[in-house]
């Protein structure tokens, strides 16, 4: 069946399962997982185990698995990351997909997640293909606008190469940052790049970071919160829930 969503909102599910009513053993649920983390334990039987244990369904399993961390993992990210004040002059490496989806989503209303390491999340997922929603413009424009009040030297906005109507995005992506470019007395120079796998390039990037992926947040520089600092900005009232 074609997916033929027009917005990255909320699934039809979750205004139940993330009741404020359901608060209270989400938050129990991410206390149990992170110290589980802490301990050395495998994060998919220890999710297992905490989420049979609260009986969570598969949504709020994987709401506890984006929000929790060990405490090893939050003290290192939170040891590397940067202030606005830190990039200007700089250059930033942008993980496309995984900021455009999260400010995507807060703008149709969907769930934002606040992070143990403080981090914002969705619970969107692409499965191979992007579709472009109602929000993907608006969302790029204060993404990109987000980017260059930051003032870096370059921006290299890096998309996942095999995933579907990745060109067009980086053709969209393409006429936003050339529509901004003329009002910018010195514009940053944009590198837009379709890459097989934008983790291995942000993993070894020697500039400054933008993502919430884990994997690439422990295994980063210096990184900065670029999706919590443009919806806070543009869309301060989003639905985010902390169960942290």
């Amino acid at each position: 069946m074609p997916d033929k969503r027009k917005h990255r909102g909320r699934h039809p599910e979750d205004d139940r399962l993330f009741s404020e009513g359901c608060g209270p053993a989400l938050r129990r649920a991410v206390a149990d997982y992170s110290w589980l983390l802490s301990q050395g334990y495998a994060d998919k039987s220890a999710l297992k185990l905490v989420g049979d244990r609260f009986q969570l369904a598969a949504r709020q399993r994987m709401a506890v698995m984006r929000t929790a961390c060990s405490d090893q993992a939050r003290i290192a990210r939170r040891s590397r990351q940067v202030g606005p004040a830190d990039v200007a002059g700089g250059s930033i490496g942008v993980d496309g997909y995984n900021v455009l989806i999260t400010v995507e989503s807060a703008l149709a209303g969907g769930l934002v997640l606040v992070g143990r390491d403080g981090c914002y999340r969705d619970l969107a997922s692409v499965h191979g293909t992007y579709r472009k929603v109602e929000e993907t413009l608006p969302a790029l424009k204060l993404i990109a606008a987000e980017l260059i009040a930051l003032g870096p030297a370059r921006i290299d906005w890096y998309l996942d190469k095999p995933v579907s109507n990745s060109g067009r995005l980086k053709a969209l992506l393409a006429d936003v940052v050339e529509s901004i470019a003329p009002t910018e007395a010195n514009p940053p120079a944009w590198n837009i790049e379709l890459v097989d796998s934008p983790d291995m390039r942000l993993r070894r990037y020697t500039g400054i970071v933008t993502t919430s992926d884990s994997a690439v947040l422990d295994a980063c520089g210096k990184w900065i919160n670029l999706a919590s600092l443009t919806i806070d900005a543009h869309a301060p009232d989003s639905w985010m829930i902390r169960i942290a």
